[in-house]
């Protein structure tokens, strides 16, 4: 028996049962009755580990990381754990590998734990076929968990993420009003958010009745992903005979590379090339020129991440999903928003916002 059971059992939200269990006034006293009565009925002792100390919650939050060693998950767990004692909670951080047999493991070694909560970091978790998202929907039968840059619906597991394709869209849109044409798109994933950012890609070109070329399209595989392979590769594409006039990346590791590769076949940025990062990590103001960048708003995605979780345990209302929207942050690396290469303007990326999804 766990809390789905019960809100099931009680006809109410697993929402309405987090209230009662953290005895929220805001839940009617007919119901708080109902939902206590159900769970007396079935025997239901929330969090037996807890319960044995005396205490209602072992204030600890389960994070589980695919890669610790990615900056962008890095910055991640920095920011996750920062808001966690913020807020006077603890972690315990478990890293898994990417494929589906680990990650279950890493799902089921957590929810073992006794922590209060889970939020699994990054895409990776959320799987096209839903039965691959079957521990998801398992481990949120025993305790509420949040996705970071995901979305699954189901009962119990929240979402907060960022809108990369529509990010990838403005970015590629801007350089196609530049008067950009032929956009190397490099990227590294092939995963629910990998794809929904070349679908970002291919979007800004449709709306543009802009024929997308394939051979534009380059992936770079994990053990691929260092600056010195990405220049030395799109060396071999420009002595190959490839021409581009810009370079779209999904992280910005591999726009750097496109900066080295640059400077090596001598082609001016941004007079000759445009490149165009994703990320706004730090590594865009380490190279010359500073490089152009989306930025996916992960610190406010994290601390947003925190937040749902803690309401849903501390039983207030919580969004089921919730969308940020990314920011093309300008720097040397492209022409300025306000002109073009032929002199004309062209229109930047709408503002930063956030768009909530309730149960």
């Amino acid at each position: 028996m766990n809390i789905y059971d019960i809100s099931q059992k009680a006809g109410v939200s697993t929402a309405t049962v987090s209230r009662v269990l953290n005895h929220s006034p805001r839940v009617s006293e007919a119901t708080r009755a109902r939902v206590l009565a159900v769970m007396e009925e079935s025997g239901y002792v929330p969090n037996a580990f807890a319960r044995s100390l005396g205490l209602n919650s072992m204030k600890t939050i389960g994070l589980l990381c695919p890669n610790a060693a990615d900056p962008y998950l890095s910055h991640a767990l920095s920011y996750l754990e920062r808001e966690l004692r913020r807020r006077q909670y603890s972690c315990l951080l478990s890293c898994c590998e990417r494929d589906l047999a680990s990650r279950k493991q890493g799902i089921e070694l957590l929810t073992a734990q006794h922590v209060d909560g889970v939020i699994l970091m990054g895409s990776t978790f959320v799987d096209e076929k839903a039965k691959d998202n079957e521990s998801i929907r398992k481990a949120a039968l025993q305790t509420p968990v949040v996705i970071l840059n995901a979305s699954l619906k189901a009962p119990n597991v929240y979402s907060v993420l960022c809108d990369e394709q529509q990010a990838t869209r403005d970015a590629a849109r801007f350089l196609l009003e530049s008067g950009r044409r032929r956009i190397l798109y490099l990227y590294h994933s092939r995963n629910h958010n990998g794809r929904k950012k070349l679908n970002g890609y291919r979007a800004a070109h449709e709306a543009l009745a802009v024929p997308v070329d394939e051979a534009l399209l380059r992936y770079f595989p994990e053990d691929e992903m260092n600056v010195s392979h990405v220049r030395d590769e799109l060396v071999r594409l420009d002595e190959a005979g490839l021409r581009f006039d810009a370079v779209l990346a999904s992280e910005d590791l591999l726009a750097v590379g496109a900066l080295k590769y640059a400077g090596v076949r001598g082609r001016n940025v941004p007079k000759d090339l445009s490149v165009i990062g994703y990320n706004n990590s730090d590594a865009c103001l380490c190279c010359d020129p500073e490089l152009t960048s989306v930025d996916n708003r992960l610190k406010a995605v994290c601390e947003h991440c925190v937040s749902v979780l803690l309401d849903v345990l501390e039983g207030r209302e919580a969004p089921q999903e919730t969308v940020f929207s990314g920011e093309l942050v300008f720097r040397q690396s492209t022409v300025s928003p306000s002109s073009t290469i032929d002199g004309s303007t062209v229109s930047s990326a709408a503002p930063s916002q956030k768009k909530e999804v309730t149960p």
